[in-house]
């Protein structure tokens, strides 16, 4: 489907796999596809509450998720039931695979935190990263990984951070 694209949105299944594991699947619609960056909105799909401290991710949240196909990251905009920016959640990730109707991205345990003003912007996860052992099986992986952090890190802080998902 291409932005330009009179079709209906599309169903797809995100999948998130982490070491190799599918650490979740959850339905959403496919809402765009370029070619290299796809959008789709789903609800939340966790098990009850997720209180991180800073934001909370509960039933009747939206998020409308970015995936490339071409970067290393994926980042996901929240909103309450009724339409409230709570912020964005990126995610450190291999670029995006879709396959038919499944949307494949292996998280690489580095995220991000941007507040709905941007006034909190937070490197999360970074122990895990480490524990991984990824920077010692893959170090151009890992590379590439924490780059795309620095890389998010840098977009969260200015000004213009919404224009990489318009």
């Amino acid at each position: 489907m291409s932005a330009n694209s009179a079709e209906a949105p599309a169903e797809v299944d995100v999948v998130l796999v982490k070491a190799g594991r599918t650490k979740i699947r959850y339905p959403g619609v496919l809402l765009r596809d370029d070619g290299t960056r796809l959008a789709v909105n789903a609800p939340w799909a966790g098990a009850g509450v997720r209180d991180f401290g800073f934001v909370r991710f509960e039933a009747g949240d939206v998020f409308t998720e970015y995936y490339w196909r071409d970067r290393w990251y994926s980042v996901k905009e929240v909103r309450t039931a009724d339409g409230a920016l709570k912020g964005w959640y990126c995610d450190i990730t291999r670029p995006a695979v879709l396959t038919g109707t499944e949307l494949v991205v292996e998280d690489l345990d580095l995220d991000l935190w941007r507040s709905a003003d941007g006034t909190d912007v937070r490197r999360l996860d970074e122990d895990e990263f480490a524990e991984s052992g990824l920077a010692e099986r893959d170090p151009k992986s890992a590379a590439a990984a924490v780059a795309a952090l620095d890389e998010l890190e840098r977009l969260a802080h200015g000004e213009h951070f919404e224009d990489l998902l318009a």
